[in-house]
């Protein structure tokens, strides 16, 4: 059993010696990238979706584009109405934050995210650094539906956005209201609508990168001004993933490195994981538009480093034990947090039961973290000594196809308990269809126990799950029989570990997590 008193630096310099990468560049779920060169010309941000999962919209920072790591979210609460802290019976799934936009603005030193929320309101975040602390700066009318931010030469400030149709706002001096917005273009005959929108200033031309989903096309647009009009050409047309099972990758980020070369990073669709990352590098045509580098007319499966690699970046895989009076940025809650609930334990992390339910679905302060490589493993220490009568806590595999392993109290008798067919509608907001069927229960003493899933998460495998426990960290014992993983993007995010403990007849209980690993078999 590996656990470790910070997130993990296990296998810090694998790559030393090497001089390509393989996509994808992260083999966890980040998608809707948007990715821009950062004030010291040296070090590339990264902002990323991860709709009702509080802290929102995730950064990452790389120095090499391919080594990368999480340093914080840049929205600190999902403070957009009740439902995101599942208040009055209601919830928020496959909502928040997606597709957003994030950028530095060097006349005034401030660090600028904007998104829209729930097809409605465009809220803008502002930071001093881009580690926070993040505030709520604005809120206004129209929504920036898939939105990019660009700061031009003369500090104006433009968005562009929408679906089908496509405007660009200016906004004000401050960047915290729009002055004018107007429509540049709508989607071509060949598209049957466009998202995704991404623009840039490259050598005094204005671009504008969006995609049609359903097409498999990746277009970039190009103008002398940023009102147009543009002119368009395809970049990626229906080009095969080097994900094997994965769909074609669509959408991303152009990208400038310091030495001048040109990439775009992209994400091929590869459920049951999520949304993956990849990258190749760009060639500018003689007409002004960029050609993406493929090899035998496909995404490569790998390519040179674009940059000096850096092997001081942490491993995403390994262990937290929670010293300290702060979660890792790995680590994100299903909704907004009852911090009330929570407390850290030098090391361990108390979670007391938030929710009196018997629907996992509607539980507070369940955590996630995101399962890594093609065959993930989750392995979880719990003390459950101070459980109450009708308290179940555990490990699940999360998504709006659930299933867990874990530890239920009835009365003074205790059982592990593997519980699979956790159901959602996702025609009717996410509403619970089932709260899952008992599939194996074992007697255990009070203590500590040992869980862990393994999955098979390649797009093209067996998209199975096995559950297993033990008290020892090293010997296992399976229970519950194998679960199908749900492979569908409808929900758009991948399965997550998600350690939860909620009460079924009254609050009052705790669990101490004492660990959790992640790591690749």
């Amino acid at each position: 059993m590996l656990c470790l008193k910070a997130y993990a630096l296990l296998g810090i310099g694998l790559l030393a010696h090497a001089q390509t990468f393989n996509n994808p560049v992260i083999y966890e779920d980040f998608p809707d990238n948007d990715i821009f060169l950062g004030p010291d010309g040296k070090t590339f941000y990264w902002s990323s979706s991860n709709f009702h999962y509080s802290p929102g919209a995730p950064i990452l920072e790389s120095t090499d584009l391919v080594n990368w790591q999480l340093v914080g979210h840049s929205v600190p609460t999902l403070d957009f109405g009740s439902d995101y802290s599942m208040q009055n019976g209601q919830t928020a799934y496959n909502r928040g934050t997606w597709a957003s936009t994030l950028r530095h603005r060097k006349s005034n030193g401030e660090w600028y995210w904007i998104g829209c929320i729930d097809f409605w309101t465009t809220y803008v975040y502002t930071a001093p650094d881009v580690i926070g602390p993040w505030k709520k700066s604005a809120s206004f009318q129209p929504c920036f539906y898939d939105c990019g931010l660009l700061i031009d030469d003369d500090d104006t400030m433009y968005v562009a956005y929408g679906s089908n149709t496509v405007s660009v706002a200016q906004l004000a001096a401050d960047g915290l209201s729009v002055i004018k917005t107007q429509q540049v273009f709508s989607y071509p005959s060949e598209c049957s609508g466009v998202e995704g929108n991404r623009m840039y200033k490259i050598n005094g031309l204005y671009y504008i990168l969006d995609d049609c989903p359903s097409n498999g096309i990746t277009e970039i647009w190009k103008s002398s001004s940023p009102w147009g009009p543009y002119t368009r050409k395809i970049l990626i047309n229906q080009t095969p993933s080097p994900v094997p099972g994965s769909g074609a990758p669509i959408q991303g980020s152009l990208i400038e490195a310091p030495n001048g070369q040109w990439y775009f990073m992209s994400f091929a669709w590869a459920y049951p994981l999520g949304r993956l990352p990849v990258l190749a590098p760009l060639t500018w045509g003689s007409d002004g538009f960029p050609v993406l580098e493929t090899v035998n007319g496909a995404w490569g499966q790998s390519y040179p480093n674009p940059l000096p690699t850096n092997n001081s970046v942490p491993s995403w895989i390994g262990g937290d034990q929670f010293w300290g009076n702060s979660l890792s940025p790995m680590w994100e809650w299903n909704h907004n947090p009852d911090t009330t609930k929570f407390s850290f334990s030098e090391p361990g992390l108390i979670l007391q039961t938030a929710t009196l339910t018997n629907d996992l679905y509607h539980a507070r302060n369940t955590l996630t973290h995101r399962p890594n490589q093609q065959f993930p493993v989750g392995t979880l220490q719990i003390d459950f000594t101070n459980m109450a009568d009708g308290d179940q806590c555990g490990l699940a595999l999360f998504r709006d196809k659930s299933a867990w392993i874990g530890v239920v109290r009835n009365g003074n008798s205790y059982t592990v308990t593997a519980v699979q067919g956790l159901t959602q509608d996702s025609s009717n907001h996410y509403a619970t269809t089932s709260t899952g069927t008992v599939v194996g229960t074992a007697p255990i003493s009070v203590g500590k126990v040992y869980l862990q899933v393994r999955m098979d998460a390649r797009a093209n495998g067996s998209n199975e799950a096995t559950f297993y426990y033990g008290t020892d960290g090293n010997n296992w014992s399976q229970l519950g029989g194998t679960f199908s993983l749900d492979n569908g993007w409808q929900y758009f995010m991948g399965y997550r570990y998600g350690i939860f403990n909620f009460a079924t007849k009254a609050l009052g209980g705790s669990i101490k997590v004492l660990s959790f690993v992640s790591w690749s078999n």
